[in-house]
């Protein structure tokens, strides 16, 4: 059976060689899937895919007798179109990796089918914690960043200076509802205190409502549980209101660099937020950016394309020293033995949870004036390091990890 909604290129086949043979059908194929042309296209869609096909690139994996394709699908935010084209993509497609997967409840969809047909999921565009905690998976690595990390980054540092009254305007579903609960535990562990919360619609437009009642709550923050186009629509909604002129501030749990670029500067000003990767952090990254640009339109990656690529480069190393793609737990082993390292994310680790360990930063945005070329839109306020930036491993309740 096909489905109308999956698109598929093979502009990534590279020239194979002997290695092919240890191979599944003699390729390793990728599958990218994310929105490709809803609420979260810019932060993964189109670029996502580039992404993985740069990564196959610059890994050398022709070179190495290595022949791979990379497909695509727009998963459409919804978890029974995700899990119909994993299927299709695992059944009868040959796939071997889903890679990205953004919307928390088509990535957990996603999860438990890769791990009935012994694929990989290497997530970088979920944000649920619960992929390395509860749901976690010996199939599944969870790359970029999530809720506990956003929660203890952007909630503990609002909370510590000063922010200690709370409310949320929450995304209604998976996402949503794991970072509400990961930023109120840290508000309140950390003397702050949640007056209230109100679930909206996903993927919504008018926010009015809900932020009415933020602003009649007298909180001194309003958390913003969402992300992408709904982040984007609530702070431009709340501009409207004067929330913040009226001594009200908000804290983006999630954001990209995409938000801030259709917020604009003189909007988005002052938010502070936590982020996996800057694009403006090293010349590695600037020569990404600037490649990334050119082929994407002009628009600079997010911290989710970035991922893609770091862990496609990681998932290549650990097939390439199994000489095997065929059995996934196996290859995930082998990503939890290896130690990683790209041009993107540096050197990092994959926790037996599943979990990709590296640096966060809290970054704040710029003031117009303070932007001094196109996309210039960070400060890096402070570096989390990887062991403090992501949950202890004893605290997720991982059915994978050996209890001491």
């Amino acid at each position: 059976m096909r489905f109308k909604h999956l698109f598929v290129t093979t502009a990534a086949v590279l020239a194979a060689g002997a290695a092919n043979a240890q191979m599944s059908d003699g390729v390793i194929k990728i599958g990218v899937m994310n929105d490709q042309s809803g609420l979260y296209a810019d932060v993964s869609g189109p670029g996502g895919t580039w992404a993985a096909k740069k990564a196959v690139e610059d890994y050398g994996a022709a070179a190495k007798g290595l022949k791979v394709e990379v497909v695509f699908a727009d998963h459409q935010n919804k978890p029974d179109v995700g899990s119909n084209i994993a299927r299709q993509w695992y059944d009868v497609d040959k796939v071997d990796v889903i890679v990205d997967v953004p919307t928390s409840s088509v990535a957990l969809a996603i999860n438990q089918i890769t791990k009935e047909k012994n694929k990989v999921f290497l997530g970088s565009g979920p944000a649920t914690a619960d992929l390395t905690g509860p749901a976690c998976s010996p199939n599944t690595v969870h790359w970029t960043y999530d809720t506990w990390a956003l929660a203890n980054g952007t909630g503990k540092a609002i909370v510590q200076t000063g922010g200690k009254s709370w409310f949320f305007l929450t995304a209604d579903y998976a996402f949503g509802h794991a970072l509400e609960r990961d930023t109120k535990a840290v508000v309140e562990s950390n003397g702050g205190k949640v007056l209230g919360a109100v679930r909206t619609p996903f993927p919504g437009t008018d926010f009015s409502s809900f932020l009415l009642q933020a602003q009649a709550s007298k909180a001194q923050i309003i958390g913003l549980a969402n992300a992408g186009g709904d982040t984007i629509n609530s702070i431009k909604q709340a501009s409207e209101f004067g929330i913040v002129e009226g001594g009200q501030k908000l804290a983006g749990m999630l954001m990209f660099i995409t938000d801030v670029h259709a917020l604009g500067l003189k909007t988005a000003q002052g938010l502070n937020f936590t982020t996996a990767w800057y694009w403006d952090a090293n010349d590695n990254n600037r020569a990404f950016a600037k490649d990334f640009a050119a082929a994407n339109g002009g628009k600079y990656p997010t911290m989710v394309q970035a991922g893609i690529y770091s862990s496609v480069i990681h998932y290549l190393k650990a097939v390439e020293a199994l000489k095997s793609d065929a059995d996934g737990a196996k290859v995930v082993a082998k990503m939890k033995e290896l130690p990683s390292e790209d041009k993107l994310f540096g050197k990092g680790t994959v926790r037996e949870d599943g979990r990709h360990m590296h640096d966060m930063y809290l970054v704040e945005v710029k003031k117009p004036g303070e932007s001094k070329k196109p996309w210039d839109y960070l400060t890096v306020k402070k570096t989390i390091p990887a062991n403090e930036a992501f949950r202890p491993l004893n605290e997720g309740n991982c059915p994978l990890v050996k209890k001491s």
